[in-house]
């Protein structure tokens, strides 16, 4: 038996508390990736550990949090959102807990996998949650905010982490989390909808999530949709990786390395508000094209500036601002159209995008690492050629689209 599709008249009207709720939900992941970054400086002394070890913590992190985003998403299509979502919480918070109290960064290291496995939870059932509860033109408006929150949590927790880990000591960041994580839990409890109870499926869970994936796969516009969401991210992170290393060949030291970074999380937040005015007239479809030319226009004049030879922080940052504004064009609908292909399996196309944005995003990061860095034009080169995949899936998309509408 197929799963259920989950009615939206089912649930009780929704409004701002709701919203505000999936919100805080969807950040918490990114917030606990980031919250404890400054004090994996001092880990290394702290813990006798090599930094190696340290980077450990983090990259394990980000593992979890992609991979158990598979297994939560179908789990939520088949045994509701809410009870799916308070798992990953309570094993997110008991990690949590673990690692303020761990002694040693091995101990440490296994607490960050698992709260990065409980915090995969989050992500993907909060993004199923908003296919759940809201339709069309109103998904991505609700799409939007959740970017502008996520492209504001990375630097507003990194900067209050590091408050927090001068006055208090680094424990003080992980009980900052559990809190949150018993909050979220509450939240989830009292303040969520809890919707129709979805049939179970007579088939084992693996058999039924490996259909879902299939059947996934089959769907002419969703390979499209991940395309493009992997490859943004991917550009995202070409920059993250790239940008201090071509700072400090400009003289840019680690105190004014984050004002530079901050262009474009900055102008994506300003990207995903215009989303939200210009949905309703435009469309999901001509927003993400001009999402994607101001991405391109952005690469191309940073490129065409450091061929030229003007090599200063102002000729990366300045131009990527379109980048920036870009992707805040591009990522809201693109979200919204993976999750409501198939509204019957939104967690499993949920937990698909969220992986392949991890994966490809640390391909992204990686590949930067490997090229020399004299200015930014190798890394502006890696940054278009991502850019230019997401190009070519919104251009294989609209094809597959007209096609299916009968359009030429």
């Amino acid at each position: 038996m197929p799963p259920t599709q989950v009615r939206v008249d089912a649930y009780p009207p929704h409004g701002n508390w709701l919203i505000a709720n999936l919100i805080g939900q969807i950040s918490f992941g990114l917030l606990s990736m980031t919250l404890c970054l400054p004090s994996m400086q001092e880990w290394g002394a702290i813990f006798t550990a090599p930094q190696a070890d340290v980077q450990l913590t983090f990259s394990g992190y980000v593992l979890a949090y992609g991979a158990l985003q598979l297994v939560y998403g179908p789990l939520s299509d088949r045994h509701g959102r809410r009870p799916i979502l308070m798992l990953g919480l309570a094993v997110a918070g008991l990690a949590t807990v673990m690692a303020a109290l761990a002694g040693d960064i091995a101990t440490l290291t296994l607490a960050r996998v698992l709260q990065g496995a409980g915090c995969a939870a989050s992500m993907v059932v909060s993004r199923s949650m908003v296919q759940d509860l809201f339709t069309g033109p109103e998904r991505t408006r609700v799409m939007a905010y959740i970017g502008m929150s996520l492209g504001l949590c990375p630097p507003l927790a990194t900067l209050i982490g590091g408050q927090i880990h001068v006055r208090w000591g680094w424990q003080a960041n992980f009980v900052l989390l559990s809190v949150l994580a018993l909050a979220l839990l509450l939240a989830t409890w009292f303040g969520l909808p809890r919707g129709v109870k979805p049939s179970r499926s007579d088939s084992h869970w693996l058999r039924a999530m490996l259909n879902a994936y299939a059947r996934l796969a089959r769907e002419p516009r969703f390979v499209p949709y991940v395309t493009i969401l992997a490859a943004t991210t991917a550009t995202f992170y070409v920059f993250l990786g790239g940008a201090p290393i071509v700072l400090k060949g400009y003289g840019i030291g680690p105190d004014g390395i984050g004002w530079f970074i901050m262009a474009v999380p900055i102008s994506y937040i300003l990207g995903n508000f215009l989303t939200t005015r210009l949905i309703h007239r435009l469309g999901d479809a001509r927003v993400m094209v001009w999402g994607h030319a101001l991405t391109l226009l952005g690469l191309i004049v940073m490129l065409g500036l450091g061929l030229s030879g003007v090599e200063t922080a102002l000729a990366v940052a300045l131009p990527l601002l379109l980048l920036g504004l870009g992707h805040g064009l591009i990522n809201p609908s693109a979200l919204a159209g993976t999750v409501s292909l198939l509204p019957a399996l939104a967690g499993s196309a949920a937990a698909i995008a969220g992986l392949m944005q991890q994966l490809m995003g640390a391909t992204g990061g990686y590949l930067v690492g490997l090229v020399p860095h004299k200015g930014a034009v190798n890394m502006g080169w890696i940054m278009l050629g991502f850019a230019l995949t997401a190009a070519f899936a919104q251009w294989t998309l609209l094809r597959r689209r007209n096609h299916a509408t009968g359009q030429p």
